[in-house]
């Protein structure tokens, strides 16, 4: 019942072969470049969390407003 035909396992053998083609096709970013994106990760998140929360702050108030 523990028996692994030879075409399950040239299946996974092929299968192993072309995952490891593509990760040679990978081109890795440099230090300089990875730190450029990192950067404007961090600068377009705090962003987006800024203009969340003044959003947020606003719909509160209105709320806040119309139920008073």
């Amino acid at each position: 019942m523990g028996e692994v035909s030879k075409k399950d396992n040239a299946r996974k053998t092929g299968f192993m072969d072309g995952v490891k083609a593509e990760f040679r096709k990978i081109i890795w970013p440099d230090s300089k470049d990875l730190a450029k994106q990192t950067t404007a990760v961090i600068v377009v998140s705090v962003i987006l969390g800024v203009i969340i929360s003044v959003v947020d702050t606003i719909v509160q108030y209105g709320i806040d407003f119309l139920i008073k």
